[in-house]
């Protein structure tokens, strides 16, 4: 991995002309335009690769991969294709340290990280399906560029508060991307999202300002860890940022129908006070439940309530030691939120959070 490191755009551009060179029906099963997502399945396989002797962590990832990849139509005798591409990309650009036993132990690897995912696509297989299509029944917009999108699926669609789920729209197919869940399950099963348009981003941008009642999205399996342990007498700790509220939004609705009060102390920061945007729902929930305290916070200096950085906000408050932590936002605010939180006293495994340092399934 060292050696193949500084040609890493190199190894992944082989990677894929030696798939697609061989294999040219695969092509399909990627969107049209590369660029955005070119690199995922092969840094996946290089994780799973990294991870090949811890058995937990690699079976929940490859679990969560193999059930994820059925939407894109992916199927067991394409494995074989990817990893004839894998070694061939390795061995190109690892000059030096590739060898029979280098080999070896790839093919040993992949073998593994393939069996592991066709074993779980098979077993989902047998219960839901490869995904659900869900109708756009409402859009709210709350400022510019967000909106909370309200769906119907087509048919029951299991999840857990604080899970997310990944969206195609007909403008972009293939191209899917990461939405939490901003309630809990419903008796009316629908869902409902926080979008913001990101500058370039495919999917936020059309859901934000093309999306209509009536369109038709697709919706991928429910996946994430951000699950409230009922069975632990801890308070909760969140910190969101911008639209990492809504699924933190979802966690206070879970432990409220969950019945059992725990202590839940919500901080809710953004760059603004615009980007606030649910700040009110948030209020109202605090108003309906005595066991909620809400923070809010900008960083821009003059917005109002709070100027401190929302970690540095939470340093200031505790102790946190008897609490189980819940981070959602962009990735800084959750690299930063697990840095401070651990050196405080929170232990690593208390720390629950999504998608920083899942390259597959990446948000925008």
């Amino acid at each position: 991995m060292e050696a193949v490191a500084p040609f890493a755009d190199k190894v992944v551009s082989y990677f894929y002309a030696t798939l697609f060179l061989h294999n040219p029906h695969l092509r399909e099963l990627f969107p049209a335009a590369m660029d955005h997502q070119r690199d995922r399945l092969f840094r996946a396989l290089l994780i799973a690769a990294k991870h090949v002797d811890d058995q937990e962590f690699l079976t929940q990832y490859l679990s969560n991969l193999g059930r994820g990849h059925r939407k894109y139509g992916t199927r067991s005798e394409h494995y074989p294709a990817v990893g004839e591409a894998l070694i061939a990309a390795l061995s190109r650009y690892g000059d030096g340290v590739w060898d029979d036993e280098t080999e070896a132990a790839w093919v040993r690897a992949y073998t593994t990280i393939s069996q592991t995912m066709i074993d779980a696509a098979a077993a989902d297989e047998r219960v839901a399906p490869a995904w659900w299509e869900a109708e756009v029944v409402s859009l709210e917009r709350r400022t510019r560029d967000i909106v909370v999108l309200t769906v119907r699926p087509d048919q029951p669609y299991p999840f857990q508060a604080g899970q997310y789920t990944t969206l195609e729209t007909p403008w972009w197919p293939r191209v899917w991307r990461n939405y939490s869940f901003a309630t809990a399950p419903r008796p009316d099963g629908l869902l409902t999202f926080h979008v913001k348009a990101i500058p370039a981003g495919w999917v936020s941008t059309a859901l934000v300002h093309r999306s209509q009642p009536g369109d038709v999205l697709r919706l991928g399996p429910p996946a994430g860890s951000m699950v409230v342990d009922h069975s632990s007498a801890h308070g909760l700790l969140c910190l969101a940022g911008g639209t990492g509220i809504a699924p933190i939004e979802a966690i206070v609705e879970d432990v409220a129908a969950y019945g059992i009060r725990r202590r839940v102390e919500v901080y809710y920061g953004a760059r603004c006070r615009e980007d606030l945007y649910d700040l009110e729902t948030m209020v109202r929930l605090e108003r309906q439940h005595p066991w909620l305290s809400l923070h809010s916070v900008v960083d821009t200096p003059g917005e109002g309530q709070g100027t401190e950085p929302l970690t540095d906000l939470v340093r200031q408050h505790g102790p946190w030691q008897a609490f189980d932590a819940y981070l959602s936002g962009p990735p800084g605010l959750i690299r930063s939120g697990v840095d401070a939180l651990t050196g405080i006293g929170i232990p690593s495994h208390r720390i629950r959070h999504d998608f920083v340092g899942d390259p597959v399934e990446a948000d925008e």
